[in-house]
């Protein structure tokens, strides 16, 4: 314990040092026009600002190698922010649109002037991009002027008729005024000696409401615009006149977030008298003073965000159009990325105190099920098709790639992805899934099993609920089915890798033969003999290569086969996955104890117990479950796979 102590106070007094060296800023207006002319950079606007931040901390381009950029992106140039990289997943376009309009604004353009509306159903990260960007100014320091609850930019002090004395001294631009009770101590305090008023740094804060602001929706009855400008501060009237700037507290969200980022949550669940204020806050850049005071000057990165409904009743009414005007919509749709949609429960997970057992495939059929509810039906394929397509994988149907332009299915509809499942909704299914539990684990099995329970008892539209239903029932069982079956077969195979090589070459000897239309040579007898078609059917069969589909595929295999081997490369049963496919699922249909092998049966026999307990061993070791979670999705594949007799 004392040691503890000990080591907890040496780094308490290394932070205090390190905190004692770092000097802030303090000086005269002139003291800072100094840093200034070495430094014109310390100048800039809230959206450049922003936009800088974000920007220093490193961008690239998606590497034409990125199998993303190819078949999700269509070959487009996507730019991957640093700052985002690893805290959001599959939304590069969103992040694209949302730095293309802070560039702009930074530039002065009429984005500037414009308000970032961030528009998408619940749970679809709006609020937590809003968050992150906020983040990024946390801890920036700027220079304001001492005793100012606007914290303005020093510069404007400087009288209109010398600005563009100082705009060409400094090579910067000027725009706006001091707050009052800034204007009140230049004239009351310092007799009008601009020059000499006091000039401090500090940072941007948002616990301490310094620079960043946010504005939560307020009740119709509650609403007061003193949220957005501050008021009057009655305790002071007894000792001010209500015209003077000191009753004034400027303790609005457009006063703290005056130089930096303000928030509106769920911006049109307030009433359109409290939204008024937007207007001058964007289009002229000046707020109203809740006292008898002057209009007072803003400069403010305002980002808004809102659902759909709410989106779609605001505009319908054409009383809005003002603010309408003013707004820069980006829509914020659900992942529809099924690898990315993994990436955000995993970011999740590591986030929170869950310390769980997660069997293989668990995260990805929660995936599956909450994108293909996202989807919309096309004619063009089924929805497990199009999940797979979005997600840049090759669909094989009857041993052939599945040619489908992904373009095209996004063409169909403009709407995909701004409604279905929550990822909210899943988290909650995970937690249901585990308290569920009594080994502290969650496997597809229960996930499964809590997806129906919760869609059942808390979906409240009813047409939605029966499609999320049938999406359960009848795609994701059977597509986890055919997961399994193919792992567990995999780790079957691999006690009889051996027959899987032999029945290989056997098949691409024949294949070769039947292709160039020649004998071939029996690898044991050495006499030349006839293709075995029979043979040939009875591994194309697998996979459902049936009459005229037999040329192409035998033809296909042939082809990949050799140019592989023109090229240097080794080749194996794994080499072409369809080919591999069809082994071993016919390797797998071959062993009539196969059910015994994979369930605790009363039957089993010694030898076949010692294989059951090296396919435990070989999913423990080489695919990530625990014995519990293995035993439970060996005993699901018996009981929907292969039924012991």
């Amino acid at each position: 314990m004392d040691n503890l102590r000990d080591n907890l106070l040496k780094e308490i007094k290394k932070q205090r040092k390190v905190n004692k060296g770092k000097t802030k800023f303090s000086g005269s207006f002139l003291d800072y026009v100094e840093l200034v002319k070495n430094d014109p950079s310390l100048v800039k606007s809230s959206h450049k600002r922003l936009y800088e931040a974000i920007q220093n901390q490193g961008l690239d381009v998606m590497a034409d190698s990125n199998p993303r950029k190819k078949k999700i992106f269509d070959s487009e140039n996507i730019k991957v922010y640093n700052y985002f990289e690893e805290h959001f997943f599959g939304m590069e376009k969103v992040i694209m649109k949302l730095m293309n309009f802070l560039k702009s604004a930074a530039h002065r353009g009429e984005e500037s002037r414009q308000v970032l509306l961030l528009m998408g159903p619940v749970g679809a990260g709006k609020s937590a991009l809003v968050e992150h960007i906020k983040a990024v100014l946390d801890g920036e320091s700027y220079f304001h002027l001492d005793g100012d609850p606007q914290r303005g930019e020093p510069l404007q002090l400087v009288p209109r008729s010398l600005r563009t004395v100082f705009t060409d001294a400094l090579n910067v631009q000027i725009s706006g005024d001091i707050s009052p009770i800034a204007r009140h101590k230049l004239v009351e305090e310092m007799d009008g000696m601009y020059e000499e008023f006091p000039v401090v740094e500090t940072t941007f804060s948002q616990r301490a409401r310094r620079g960043i602001a946010t504005v939560p929706p307020m009740d119709a009855n509650s609403q007061d615009v003193g949220v957005l400008i501050g008021s009057v501060d009655i305790s002071k009237l007894d000792k001010y006149p209500e015209d003077d700037p000191r009753a004034l507290s400027l303790t609005g969200a457009f006063n703290v977030g005056n130089r930096g980022i303000v928030e509106l949550v769920e911006v049109f669940k307030n009433e359109i008298e409290f939204l008024h204020t937007i207007i001058t806050a964007t289009q002229e850049k000046r707020i109203p003073s809740p006292g008898k005071s002057d209009m007072l000057h803003f400069d403010g990165v305002i980002i808004a965000h809102c659902n759909e409904a709410e989106w779609n009743r605001f505009r319908s009414e054409h009383t809005n159009e003002a603010i309408l005007d003013r707004l820069v919509k980006i829509d914020v749709p659900y992942c529809l990325e099924l690898d990315q949609e993994i990436k955000i429960y995993e970011k999740m997970i590591n986030q929170s105190d869950f310390d769980a057992h997660i069997a293989p495939h668990t995260l990805r059929v929660a995936a599956m099920f909450s994108v293909m509810s996202r989807l919309k039906e096309s004619a063009k394929c089924d929805l497990l098709t199009k999940m797979k397509i979005y997600n840049g994988e090759e669909v094989i149907e009857k041993g052939r790639v599945k040619r489908i332009d992904i373009k095209d299915l996004r063409e169909e509809t403009s709407r995909e992805g701004m409604s279905g499942i929550s990822t909210r909704f899943i988290t909650k299914c995970l937690d249901f899934a585990l308290a569920g539990s009594d080994k502290n684990m969650i496997s597809p099995v229960s996930v499964i099993e809590s997806l129906t329970t919760m869609v059942k008892e808390q979906m409240v539209d009813e047409e939605f609920k029966a499609t999320c239903l049938e999406i359960i029932q009848n795609i994701l069982r059977e597509e986890y089915l055919s997961i399994l079956e193919k792992e567990i077969a995999k780790a079957f195979v691999n006690a009889y890798e051996e027959q899987a090589q032999a029945l290989f070459d056997t098949y691409l000897d024949n294949a070769e033969a039947y292709t160039t239309r020649q004998r071939m040579k029996d690898r044991v007898t050495k006499e030349e003999r006839q293709p075995d078609e029979n043979f040939m059917k009875s591994i194309e069969e697998q996979i459902g290569i049936t009459g005229s589909s037999k040329e192409g595929f035998r033809g296909d295999v042939t082809a990949y086969m050799f140019a592989k081997m023109r090229h240097g490369e080794s080749v194996d049963y794994r080499s072409y996955e369809p080919l591999k496919e069809a082994i071993e699922t016919y390797l797998i249909n071959s062993v009539k104890d196969m059910s015994r092998i994979v369930t605790k049966s009363k039957t089993r026999d010694g030898e076949q117990q010692k294989k059951h307990s090296d396919m435990v061993q070989t999913m423990i070791s080489d695919y990530g479950y625990n014995e519990d979670s293995a035993e439970e999705i060996l005993a699901y594949a018996s009981n929907n796979l292969w039924r012991d007799s």
